[in-house]
């Protein structure tokens, strides 16, 4: 949603591997919260993160949704072993 403003909750819900309807769920929370801004155009939605906002758990809040979303944004690299890590595995210790 970050890189992609105009995604559908569809797309969001098959990415992530959860039903269209959990993703909704999950989407209006953070709505609700202010994390994210959502914005009508014509039939579809349109999101804004609000990247300047504290992560919520207790143990990052010193930390912003945007160094979060820096590092899942982040493209592939090699891992040590030469194969492609992702990301996604720098972003879990970061909130482990």
């Amino acid at each position: 949603m970050a890189d992609d403003p105009g995604i559908r909750l569809r797309d969001i819900a098959a990415a992530v591997g959860i039903t269209e309807r959990s993703a909704h769920k999950i989407l209006s929370e953070l709505v609700e919260e202010g994390y994210v801004l959502r914005e009508r155009h014509g039939r579809r939605n349109r999101y804004k993160v609000k990247a300047e906002l504290p992560l919520r758990h207790p143990l990052v809040q010193e930390r912003e949704v945007g160094d979060l979303l820096e590092v899942l944004l982040r493209p592939e690299r090699p891992g040590r072993d030469g194969r492609r890590a992702k990301s996604g595995v720098a972003a879990q210790a970061m909130v482990s």
